[in-house]
């Protein structure tokens, strides 16, 4: 599912609310929780799961297409740990 799949979906569930209000409410939590992950802040949904950044230090990898030795920096990435209840819920 993609964001517009979830827009259309909250649409169809909750009349009350323009599809554009939703679309709005929707991009203003994503960039929340992106700004919040930038900054190296955790973010914990209760019975969903947590997000958080990881870092991978500097390493030297290899070019797949020519086999050289690749210098790669340290950089973050996103990590995403599903809860107790979101893993019990999808293994019923």
């Amino acid at each position: 599912m993609n964001k517009s799949d979830l827009v259309k979906k909250l649409f169809k569930k909750k009349d009350s609310f323009t599809e554009d209000d939703l679309e709005k409410s929707t991009n203003t939590i994503l960039n929340f929780l992106s700004d919040t992950l930038f900054k190296g802040d955790r973010i914990e949904i209760r019975n969903f799961g947590t997000f958080s950044t990881r870092k991978r230090e500097k390493r030297i990898s290899r070019n797949p297409k020519t086999g050289t030795s690749v210098l790669v920096e340290e950089k973050s990435h996103p990590y995403f740990r599903a809860s107790k209840n979101l893993k019990n819920s999808l293994n019923k």
